[in-house]
């Protein structure tokens, strides 16, 4: 397992499980304690991880992946439905939209009327609650599943052939420099393909989300025509997010 491969997964687990040993890691990814001690000061370095006795434990507490075994729970839920009401404010009838997989993307979903759209989407979440609403044509690219997520080549290149008006993309992380970050390099190639293909492409990233950084960028904050987020924005991020050349949009809160 080349070290990318073997970053993502220490991260996914440390995500899911909290804290870390470096037997459990040594045992499960087949490599030596001592690599695993270096997987995990380089890791610490990017500061996504602290390094304890034996382990490792997340850097901030409130630290999140966009990746869910389970529909996730209403964690910053107001933040992300004043985000999703202002997305919903750049849909229009008969709109082709996709909706990248994420918490915020699935409250975007449950807020949409049952109206004339065509959705595409990678999410399981998603495809849940849209296929209820039945005058929604849904779209689903295909691909392997990676827990609520669908990925894989041929994902991408379907993605790549259809005309896509708006697209509403997820992150991990927001960073000035880093950009918009993700740990799960399983996710890239889709999500550039989202990027690339769509006339419009926004990030939909809640605050507590601002001044991270994922183990991997997909898009630097320039690439997106706007970050739609909420009102807990402080004006000193705001201001370094403009100088980075992104446009945001602050959602007003109910």
């Amino acid at each position: 397992m080349n070290p990318l491969r073997r970053y993502e997964n220490i991260m996914e687990l440390l995500l899911a499980k909290q804290e870390v040993t470096v037997a459990e890691l040594s045992e499960r990814l087949n490599v030596t304690g001592k690599t695993i001690r270096e997987d995990l000061a380089k890791l610490e370095d990017k500061g996504l991880l602290q390094r304890v006795h034996g382990g490792a434990i997340l850097a901030q507490s409130d630290q999140l992946g966009i990746l869910s075994t389970k529909e996730p729970l209403a964690r910053h839920a107001s933040e992300k439905a004043d985000i999703a009401r202002l997305a919903l404010s750049r849909i229009e009838p008969n709109d082709v939209i996709a909706l990248d997989g994420g918490s915020t993307t699935l409250e975007i979903a449950k807020a949409l009327d049952n109206q004339p759209l065509t959705v595409v989407t990678n999410d399981v979440h998603i495809i849940s609650e849209l296929a209820r609403k039945d005058a929604i044509r849904l779209v689903v690219p295909g691909g392997y599943r990676v827990r609520n997520m669908l990925a894989g080549p041929e994902a991408v290149t379907y993605v790549r052939r259809l005309n896509i008006h708006k697209a509403f993309l997820s992150a991990t992380g927001l960073h000035p420099e880093d950009g918009l970050t993700i740990y799960t390099g399983e996710l890239l190639d889709i999500k550039r393909a989202l990027l690339e293909t769509a006339r419009t492409c926004y990030a939909v990233v809640d605050h507590h989300k601002f001044g991270q950084s994922a183990l991997l960028t997909f898009a630097k904050l320039n690439e997106v025509e706007a970050i739609l987020t909420d009102s807990g924005c402080s004006p000193e991020f705001a201001d370094a997010v403009r100088q980075a050349g992104a446009r945001l949009e602050v959602a007003n809160a109910l």
